[in-house]
């Protein structure tokens, strides 16, 4: 939802500039990789090191990456299945990076600052966060359209990145509240995701045969 309308309308902002990185020979997946490694880097350095509020607006010009890539891909007529692998893979290490950054501050130097509920609910966001594209693309490679859910990619990141600026802003229960949304929102579009491909995954010839004979006949 928020994924779809963010993209269409950012991408329209974008697209003067990806037009010039075209003419100027920058690549597209030249800025997934840069998108990537910004955000890694940013996560670790300043996630890391409970630097948060300077971390969201790194983290977030980072992230816009992967809709400037798509806007030079465009540009340029470059679109590539390979492009296209290589956007979804680093996302999912984008996304990753925030999270086990995260559980490394939770984890705490000092003795007794660690915080093993949090660790938990960011492990489980970063478990549910590779799931559901995973769940999407075993569909896909059905011919089954998992995109439903109620948390696509831009409402999680969204909202842990919301999460970590009030908690840098020094609204501490910001984060813990922000984590367990993500990881019972996580639940249920993976739950929205499998009833999709359940609903249109096509029978097996017995299941398809019993459920057109009549009832009650052999």
């Amino acid at each position: 939802m928020l994924n779809f309308r963010a993209r269409s309308s950012v991408s329209k902002a974008l697209a003067p500039v990806g037009g010039a990185l075209h003419r100027i020979g920058v690549s597209p997946n030249a800025i997934t990789v840069v998108g990537t490694i910004g955000t890694v880097a940013s996560a670790a350095l300043l996630i890391g090191t409970g630097r948060f509020l300077v971390a969201v607006f790194v983290i977030t010009f980072f992230v816009l990456f992967d809709l400037l890539d798509g806007a030079v891909a465009r540009a340029g007529g470059t679109a590539s299945n390979f492009g296209a692998v290589l956007d979804s893979t680093l996302d999912r290490v984008a996304d990753a990076s925030i999270f086990a950054a995260l559980i490394w501050w939770f984890a705490g130097p000092a003795p007794g600052s660690t915080r093993m509920d949090l660790i938990l609910a960011a492990l489980l966001a970063l478990v549910l966060g590779q799931l559901i594209p995973y769940v999407r693309a075993r569909a896909e490679a059905l011919d089954i359209d998992a995109s439903t859910g109620i948390a696509e990619r831009a409402e999680r990141l969204t909202l842990v990145l919301v999460g970590i600026g009030l908690a840098g802003l020094g609204l501490a229960v910001a984060l813990p509240v922000a984590l367990w949304i993500l990881v019972a929102l996580g639940v249920i579009t993976v739950g929205q995701r499998l009833n999709a491909v359940r609903r249109a995954a096509p029978l097996s010839p017995a299941a398809e045969a019993a459920r057109e004979s009549p009832s009650g006949l052999s």
